[in-house]
């Protein structure tokens, strides 16, 4: 038997939930869980809303720089499908989809800081981006949401 016959019956012989996400207990979603991707999912449409609206603006308007007034609306727009991608990852239990999630929690920390910095009406929106971050962060550091998600804790046995 050569050696491409033997993987291939090696991984035909494997049950076929092995390495992958789908095969996890689908269950009832853990409310953490589900609050969890809300975060996340509120993060990326205000993230798309905040680059769509950029956008227009500059197309609409007279910006000053209209290269940079563009640039920073493709942007936001890019940031927002990663908190979106994390979301839906979320809700369909996919364990890579807490790392997107947990560092748009992170990032968005000091844009909070920044927004609290200002003399302006900006410093509530700063109180509740860190109230969100924050809470996002609480959420998916969960030990509910990490064993959902199949996550093991370090020197955890894989059973």
């Amino acid at each position: 038997m050569s050696s491409a016959d033997k993987r291939s019956t090696e991984r035909d012989a494997r049950p076929a939930n092995q390495g992958s996400d789908q095969g996890r207990d689908q269950g009832p979603r853990p409310g953490r869980l589900t609050a969890a991707a809300a975060v996340a999912g509120l993060e990326a449409l205000a993230l798309l809303a905040g680059g769509l609206y950029l956008l227009v603006t500059t197309l609409t308007g007279d910006p000053g720089d209209p290269t940079s007034a563009l640039m920073g609306a493709v942007t936001l727009i890019a940031l927002g499908l990663i908190p979106f991608a994390a979301a839906r990852g979320l809700l369909l239990r996919r364990s890579w989809s807490r790392g997107p999630a947990v560092i748009t929690q992170i990032l968005a920390l000091p844009v909070a800081w920044q927004l609290l910095q200002a003399d302006s009406l900006m410093i509530p929106a700063g109180i509740v981006l860190a109230v969100i971050a924050v809470t996002g962060l609480v959420l998916l550091a969960s030990p509910t949401t990490t064993e959902a998600l199949g996550i093991r804790r370090p020197g955890q046995d894989a059973s």
